[in-house]
C-alpha cells in the first residue's frame, strides 16, 4: 500500500501534475527495497506451463490410472 490515493492527505496540492510526482516518488522509494525474483531464469519456463517438482524440471512423466 505504498503508492495509493493521497489526496486527502495533500491539502489542495491536488493537480494531476503533482499527483503524478508524487506517486512516482513513492514508488521510486519503494522500488529500492526491491529485490530479484529466486529462480528469475526459470521464469518463462513456469509461464509456458513446465512442471517441476522439488526445484528440477519433470519430463513427460505418465499418471497412472
Amino acid at each position: 500500500a505504498t503508492v495509493r490515493l493521497r489526496t486527502a492527505k495533500t491539502r489542495g496540492c491536488v493537480s494531476r501534475d503533482s499527483i503524478l510526482a508524487m506517486v512516482f516518488k513513492l514508488a521510486a522509494s519503494a522500488a529500492q527495497g526491491w529485490r530479484r525474483l529466486n529462480g528469475a531464469e526459470r521464469l518463462a519456463d513456469i509461464i509456458t506451463g513446465v512442471q517441476f517438482k522439488d526445484g528440477v524440471k519433470v519430463e513427460g512423466q505418465r499418471i497412472a490410472a
